[in-house]
């Protein structure tokens, strides 16, 4: 008997929707605009939502929200948090390497290497959340009997227009530093290259970070920097992502409420990091509390 040969038939691909990250959730942008996102070579990959102002202010309302836990979560938790990051993505690093190698027009060798260096770069901060305190904080000498202490806080809710020639290890570079310290960010991800970005936030949300304390938006820079830079319950911006001439008009905007501004600057970012991104973003609390008087004979009370 002869066996009959079973037809396979072609199979559909099942292409990736990509959503916005807002809030924990992954909302499509209220407008329903869209953009084609292609590679180096023009080749189309997916289309991005492309946000809205309204997007952009629903961002910081869930920002301003999760502000209050997690700034009030311990250092050493919030490090847990950004370690556990790194592990998800230790997980999915073939799908990164893929989405940054088209984004950037990379071999898959130096797209590895890129996300290698995003991984080992969230580690990297994950050590920090309990040791920065240490560094730029600490007991100051008065002339009186007080103790004088200094010790830093998060400044609130980061704008963080994100670079945009770097969409992975650029990305992480300026988003780690604004979330170790305890702030919570609103991303703009990079116009041309936004799919690793959005991706992340897919990792985000598996890795125990809260709802509201990442929130990942993409379009227009420009479009999406403006109500940001001038929204009054943003405390601070990093221009990374705006050229000369759209950062000057941002940072126009972001004195109204007297934010903090990172101004844009040329940058390795395969090189180690400074503390520099972090204390950008912080408020020192300084307490004065008296030791009591000294009697002729030097004790106190």
């Amino acid at each position: 008997m002869s066996e009959k040969t079973e037809k396979t038939e072609p199979r559909l691909s099942v292409f990736k929707t990509y959503k916005l990250y807002v809030g924990g959730k992954f909302p499509r942008s209220e407008s329903g605009r869209v953009y084609e996102v292609t590679d180096s070579k023009g080749n189309w990959l997916a289309n991005a939502p492309q946000s809205s102002r309204k997007d952009a202010r629903d961002a910081v309302v869930a920002a301003r929200k999760a502000f209050g836990g997690w700034s009030g979560a311990t250092a050493y938790n919030r490090g847990q948090v950004l370690y556990r990051v790194a592990e998800m993505l230790e997980g999915r690093k073939e799908q990164f390497v893929r989405e940054v190698a088209e984004a950037e027009g990379l071999s898959r060798a130096k797209a590895a290497a890129v996300v290698d260096a995003a991984i080992d770069r969230w580690v990297w901060y994950a050590g920090w959340t309990d040791k920065i305190a240490q560094v730029v904080g600490g007991a100051n000498p008065v002339a009186g009997p007080y103790f004088n202490l200094s010790s830093p806080e998060p400044t609130g809710v980061v704008a963080v227009l994100a670079p945009q020639d770097s969409s992975f290890l650029g990305l992480v570079s300026v988003l780690a530093p604004v979330i170790a310290t305890g702030n919570t960010a609103v991303v703009v991800a990079s116009a041309k290259a936004p799919l690793p970005a959005l991706s992340l936030g897919e990792v985000l949300a598996t890795s125990d970070v809260p709802g509201g304390v990442v929130n990942i938006l993409s379009g227009a820079t420009a479009e999406l920097g403006a109500p940001l830079a001038a929204h009054q319950d943003v405390n601070a911006i990093d221009l990374a992502g705006a050229g000369a001439e759209l950062a000057k008009e941002l940072e126009i905007a972001a004195a109204d409420n007297l934010k903090r501004v990172l101004r844009p600057q040329p940058v390795d970012y395969s090189a180690t990091p400074g503390i520099d991104r972090m204390t950008a973003f912080l408020e020192t609390k300084t307490v004065w509390h008296p030791t009591g008087a000294l009697g002729a004979s030097g004790s106190s009370y």
